[in-house]
């Protein structure tokens, strides 16, 4: 069994190595550069679309999707993600983190574009009754380059992965933070997550977007607050910390020299990978929102790498950094800086910097918001699994399939808090590694659709239009959604609205 697992975590390894980030990186560079900085120039674009509200003509408002994306992206990764990106690259691994999250993004507003074009109708009565659409990353595989066989294996592996698998991953950590900090036994964290999703996967889609609109919102909030907290009693370091930041990536740190290949690296694929960029996830949620053209979501879903990478994960490493809460050990395993002793990566060092705002309070406070971000995360894996086995029914219900998914979703919820379950780690790590591999060639084969697309949107809006989406006058195939379904502009919304 051991040499099993070992065997299973180097492919794991491989698949997740860092080509995958320097891949979503240089996606985004050249999608940055033929849409000449779409996520700078279009700002107000992206703050506009979230003001307004489509909901009354159908599906989720670009806000609510929005919301249902950084359910998925703002987790557990925010917090030790950064730990590790900072510990094994230095504090100017922050740096290239946010260059790569302003320039990477360019990778999600692809995703997002590409899932509301071809998304579809369901016949569904949970969706119907949510009144939401459905798309994604398999719908955009099968629709968008004709391969349904492809898009069902992707489908497939989401559904396994993300109803079966990757909860676990959460539910674990969840478990370990708490008794870290309340010594409280793995079940009791595990009962009360299980609970917390039961009630709120079974009141159907509705629910789920409800709870992820109110919890997150209030989650990222309150976090940066914390955040704030911690730099404001440490205000006198900050102007040391930025420059150390700047000087380590750049490789001017005496303290770090050698080490600014390791902070370019770590900062990459800290960045990629805390923000799902690439991975596929936000796709589903991308895809729910009803808007009047596919580059506005586009830009929504940007926006929410923004929120993830920029500000969030940001927070974290300047908390950490400004408290001197941090370590540093090079590929060598030569100890660079030793702020910390022993104290092993991860939450422990967001613990420890949260310490100098209110000594003792750190590791309660950690533990909570690992639980709260991973419960949110739960509620969007749920969601991303439930869209995955309607694209296997064709968008038909089947309450039997429904059950199975929602029982076992449990199941994984309380087993990842219990039972430390390796192989089975190392096997959603295939499988997510596998979709994403496959997900960024087939974004690379519909980046010419994707730069049509926003060549239309940008030709609307410079003649002073709200842009509206025509698949037909574009000459785009297999868009079935938007040929047969009458569109509405926020500004008509708003006269019927009068009416």
């Amino acid at each position: 069994m051991d040499a099993a697992t070992d065997v299973l975590v180097g492919i794991a390894n491989l698949l997740w190595s860092a080509p995958m980030a320097y891949v979503v990186l240089g996606l985004g560079v050249i999608l940055t550069v033929a849409m000449k900085g779409v996520q700078f120039r279009r700002m107000p674009d992206m703050l506009r679309q979230l003001r307004e509200d489509n909901h009354a003509a159908g599906g989720l408002s670009s806000y609510q999707a929005l919301v249902m994306a950084l359910a998925s992206r703002v987790g557990v990764g925010s917090i030790a993600g950064v730990a590790t990106a900072i510990g094994a690259g230095g504090p100017g691994a922050l740096l290239w983190m946010a260059v790569t999250g302003l320039v990477g993004c360019t990778v999600g507003y692809a995703e997002a574009t590409l899932s509301q074009t071809f998304k579809r109708r369901v016949e569904d009565k949970d969706r119907r009754d949510a009144n939401e659409d459905i798309g994604g990353m398999p719908y955009y595989i099968r629709y968008g380059l004709n391969l349904p066989k492809v898009g069902a294996l992707v489908a497939l592996l989401g559904l396994v992965g993300y109803g079966f698998l990757f909860p676990g991953f959460q539910v674990s950590t969840i478990a370990a933070s708490s008794n870290r900090a309340f010594g409280v036994p793995a079940v009791v964290p595990a009962l009360l997550i299980t609970a917390m999703i039961a009630a709120v996967i079974f009141g159907g889609t509705h629910r789920i977007v409800k709870v992820t609109q109110v919890l997150v919102p209030f989650l990222a909030v309150g976090y940066l607050l914390l955040a704030i907290g911690v730099i404001a009693v440490n205000i006198q370091a900050v102007p040391e910390a930025i420059s150390l930041i700047v000087r380590s990536a750049f490789g001017q740190e005496p303290m770090l020299a050698g080490m600014a290949g390791a902070a370019i690296a770590w900062g990459v694929r800290r960045a990629v990978f805390a923000s799902s960029n690439g991975l596929g996830e936000a796709t589903f949620a991308a895809a729910a929102a009803r808007t009047s053209h596919p580059g506005k979501q586009g830009l929504v879903q940007t926006f929410s790498i923004y929120i993830d990478v920029l500000l969030i994960c940001m927070a974290t490493g300047l908390m950490m950094v400004v408290s001197g809460a941090y370590n540093v050990t090079d590929a060598s395993g030569t100890v660079r800086i030793d702020n910390l002793g022993d104290v092993p990566v991860g939450p422990n060092w967001v613990q420890a910097s949260i310490d100098t705002l209110a000594a003792g309070w750190g590791a309660g406070f950690v533990a909570v918001a690992v639980l709260l971000f991973g419960f949110a995360c739960l509620l969007a894996y749920f969601y991303v699994a439930s869209s995955n086995l309607l694209y296997l029914l064709d968008g038909k219900t089947s309450l039997g399939w429904s059950r199975v998914l929602k029982f076992g979703t449990l199941a994984i919820v309380f087993i990842g808090g219990i039972v430390p379950t390796e192989m089975i780690w190392a096997i959603g790590d295939i499988g997510l590694g596998l979709i994403t591999w496959v997900n960024l060639a087939c974004l690379a084969l519909l980046s010419p659709l994707v730069y049509k697309i926003y060549r239309d949107y940008e030709r609307q809006r410079r003649a002073g239009l709200d842009p509206v989406f025509d698949p037909q006058a574009l000459g785009i195939k297999r868009a079935d959604f938007w040929e047969r379904t009458p569109v509405t502009t926020a500004d008509e919304t708003v006269r019927s609205a009068r009416d």
